[in-house]
């Protein structure tokens, strides 16, 4: 079989994550090519060897007739160089124009968080219905995705599969001096993501304000952060493996104002964190309220009171870290994402 992933920025992010595991577990077997568009390229360092990589830079996130044209010649030009069997879109503007580009015979179309734009960006949600039947299936990486594409409309061969990750991290090495910030305070709270608005760092800075004995940790921020904050919180900007640092903290936290299902959760769970975030998208279908975590509205009071309540009991932060890790291997690990493809790939061909 011949694949061909399709994402639109080759930086890194969850949805890249998962094209990028998706890839490796398949290029065992497989001809996997990936194309992806604008972005710092880190992308391709997380892929195998064996993995085909195609950039083409015209593919931008940003609304541009003239590279979105080329982009839509590119993606052709690639089909027609590779003659793939199935071809996997990712992100809303690959499976806008690949949609158009390409064969609907043979697309899965992958909403990475639907929320992204039924409330981020809801004037593309009309292009969304109409393109609908422009491929094979459309997944879902969450139940709270699938209910909301059947709500607004999307019903058209509508799958869920969930985000996945190895169920082992290779040895990968926390990239800080966890010690010198470690020292001095009772626990560690870690955060990965990158600064947008969505990421709502206000929230973050709100918590930590009012957990002064913590230190609060944030990774993945691009550029430094000018709103005040407490001599308690660390930015550490991007950070390479950065999941690995969730094996030297004590908690996992992520204030959202939407998401999918956030890989970075999935990462603090395979290493064992009771995790307090945000009850967006699919938060709370593996963040599960009492078991290994909370979802929460997003107030900083009720979000200190949670994180305060698992740290300073041991019993509660024990059984918590357990039922992350139960959570984990039973339900997002790689290999289960990875079935779920390959079974709507396998309807593809043999269709």
């Amino acid at each position: 079989m011949t694949i061909l992933q399709v994402i639109t920025c080759s930086n890194l992010g969850g949805a890249q994550s998962v094209v990028a595991c998706l890839s490796n577990a398949l290029c065992r077997e497989h001809k996997v090519i990936v194309v992806a568009g604008e972005g710092d390229g880190k992308l391709w360092n997380m892929l195998d060897e064996r993995v085909v990589r195609e950039p083409c830079m015209c593919l931008k996130r940003a609304l541009s007739p003239l590279n979105d044209v080329k982009a839509c010649f590119s993606l052709r030009a690639l089909c027609g160089k590779y003659k793939p069997d199935v071809i996997h879109l990712h992100s809303s503007k690959a499976g806008m124009l690949g949609r158009v580009a390409l064969p609907k015979s043979k697309i899965v179309y992958t909403v990475h968080g639907f929320d992204s734009i039924r409330v981020a960006y809801r004037k593309l949600l009309p292009i969304e219905k109409l393109m609908q039947r422009r491929c094979q299936y459309i997944v879902g990486v969450s139940k709270y995705d699938e209910k909301h594409l059947y709500e607004e409309g999307i019903t058209h061969h509508v799958r869920m599969v969930y985000n996945g990750i190895p169920q082992s991290d290779n040895g990968a090495v926390c990239r800080v001096d966890w010690q010198s910030i470690s020292d001095g305070y009772e626990k560690t709270v870690l955060c990965i993501a990158r600064l947008s608005p969505q990421k709502n760092v206000s929230l973050f800075l709100q918590i930590a304000a009012l957990l002064p004995q913590y230190a609060f940790v944030w990774i993945g921020n691009q550029q430094p952060v000018t709103e005040p904050h407490g001599k308690n919180v660390y930015f550490l900007g991007n950070i390479q493996e950065a999941g690995a640092c969730c094996k030297m903290a004590d908690m996992f936290v992520l204030s959202s104002n939407y998401e999918g299902l956030p890989m970075v959760l999935i990462e603090a769970m395979r290493a064992g964190l009771p995790v307090v975030a945000s009850n967006v998208g699919g938060v709370s279908e593996i963040v599960r309220n009492g078991e290994n975590g909370f979802a929460l509205e997003n107030k900083a009071e009720v979000f200190a009171d949670k994180i305060k309540y698992i740290l300073e009991r041991e019993d509660i932060y024990k059984a918590f870290a357990e039922k992350s890790a139960r959570i984990f291997s039973t339900e997002l690990t790689a290999e289960q994402m990875v079935d779920g493809y390959k079974k709507l790939y396998d309807r593809i061909i043999n269709k």
